[in-house]
């Protein structure tokens, strides 16, 4: 009768909840403009192969080139399979932390199976305009092989500000090639950022055509009002 009943507790109170977000809703994306250009469709949570991208020396290249140390918070904006979020991990140790966010429901539930181990990573919900982090609490942000899919980049470029603390930078990583071709051409992205408020403090070619560009971000009270950011024409794309 016991057995029964813990069962049909169990069953009452289903699967165990899955990541949450962790601030309330910024900015809500209709107040955003929409960007000119095209947004690629996700189609895996991966750029490529892990071992690849190991002897490449991507990732080393990137933590140096953002200057990330122990014991920072990192936000891994879009962290899809985690190759960057399990490679923090270590890298901030015990006093820092990684924030492992996405809005794809499948990667979370996989993202939080492979980092269960991880003591100093949190897996969390966000919202394609809005990454739904804690205010003042990033010393670095990462967008990693994905600014070409946000829908709304004005939006969540606006609502990620705030979880900025003083002096945190921002670093995104694309392919310098058009948004239908899974890239960010470097002069687009540097409009967009420039028209949320960001200032780039970085640029850095990496392998296989790739960059990363580091950005400052606004103080909370000096972003640009939603209504007033104007989208940037992509040039580089045929229309």
């Amino acid at each position: 009768m016991i057995r029964r009943m813990l069962l049909l507790t169990a069953l009452l109170a289903g699967p165990a909840l899955a990541a949450g977000p962790l601030a309330p809703p910024g900015a809500p994306a209709g107040a955003f403009p929409k960007p000119d250009r095209p947004v690629a469709e996700i189609v895996a949570p991966q750029w490529s192969a892990e071992a690849a991208r190991d002897k490449a020396g991507e990732f080393d290249a990137v933590a140096r080139g953002m200057g990330i140390a122990p014991g920072e918070t990192v936000a891994d904006i879009g962290a899809g399979s985690g190759y960057y979020v399990v490679r923090l991990s270590p890298l901030v140790g015990p006093r820092g932390k990684v924030l492992a966010e996405d809005v794809t429901p499948a990667y979370l539930a996989s993202l939080e199976k492979r980092v269960t181990a991880l003591d100093n990573v949190t897996v969390v919900r966000g919202e394609p305009h809005d990454p739904r982090l804690p205010p003042n609490s990033v010393d670095a942000a990462i967008l990693v092989h994905m600014y070409h899919e946000i829908a709304q980049p004005f939006g969540l470029l606006h609502n990620l500000a705030p979880a900025m603390r003083p002096g945190g930078r921002v670093g995104i990583v694309d392919a310098d090639d058009i948004p239908s071709r899974h890239g960010t051409p470097p002069a687009l992205l540097r409009c967009e950022l420039a028209a949320a408020g960001y200032r780039e403090t970085g640029f850095h070619p990496l392998s296989g055509g790739a960059y990363l560009a580091v950005f400052a971000a606004p103080a909370p009270d000096q972003r640009p009002r939603p209504e007033t950011i104007r989208p940037c024409r992509d040039a580089a794309t045929p229309r």
